[in-house]
């Protein structure tokens, strides 16, 4: 379907990365909205919410979602999920499958398929407070002040701790993903050092419906990706009947 065939802007619901907030998603959300009712909110630990006693699970933020979608009375709605987001949009769908029919299309920017216990534990030793402090200060500062006031150093052991759960069993199975039907595109930085192509192209292809594409000369992290090509990609997919 065309822009000229809606009668109304699409629902468009942003999901952040883990680590990150809503102002990770600005400069996208400026580039969607003329074409776009664009929404995002905060997951639980991140952008100054508190975290939870029991930790970060990907389940809960599917329930976060979900709830999301209720309050706003969201019945028609398109997400995109950056990183942990699209991880989580997917979950939605896996956990919840009384939300398939106020789901649109999806897609997926950096989002990490491939979890064992060695990529977990890789990616969670990453997330050392007292390494970051000393090699990358201003991505320290940066995350000070985007979660204040809550304790970022907490955020870091949480998320850490959440990798390793993902790396030992509570990631789903790429078989999990056939039961998906939504068109989903999955996205990939053609620079991305942290998401491999293969596992990319592999979740398209377990997904009945899913598609792969490689932004060019892109990296990971989402303050770096070019805010108006992607805006155009994922106008050009959403708009696709």
């Amino acid at each position: 379907m065309r822009l000229s065939e809606y009668q109304t802007m699409p629902n468009l619901l942003l999901l952040h990365g883990a680590l990150g907030a809503i102002d990770q998603m600005e400069g996208l959300r400026r580039a969607l909205t003329p074409d776009f009712e664009v929404y995002a909110f905060n997951f639980a630990g991140h952008g100054g919410r508190p975290l939870p006693e029991d930790g970060l699970h990907i389940g809960a933020f599917a329930q976060e979602l979900a709830d999301f979608l209720d309050a706003n009375q969201l019945e028609e709605v398109h997400l995109f999920g950056y990183s942990m987001g699209g991880y989580v949009a997917l979950s939605l769908l896996q956990h919840y499958p009384e939300y398939e029919t106020r789901i649109g299309r999806i897609a997926t920017l950096g989002t990490k398929f491939d979890w064992s216990p060695e990529s977990a534990e890789r990616e969670a030793g990453m997330l050392n407070a007292d390494v970051l402090e000393q090699k990358v200060p201003k991505f320290v500062e940066m995350l000070q002040k985007r979660h204040a006031p809550a304790d970022w150093r907490a955020l870091l052991e949480a998320t850490a701790a959440m990798l390793r759960r993902l790396g030992n069993g509570e990631a789903f199975d790429m078989e999990d993903l056939a039961s998906i039907e939504h068109p989903v595109l999955i996205l990939r930085g053609e620079l991305d050092n942290m998401v491999g192509a293969d596992e990319s192209e592999n979740a398209a292809a377990f997904l009945p419906n899913g598609e792969f594409q490689e932004l060019p000369a892109t990296k990971h992290p989402l303050e770096q990706v070019d805010a108006a090509m992607l805006a155009e990609v994922l106008k050009a997919y959403f708009y696709t009947a």
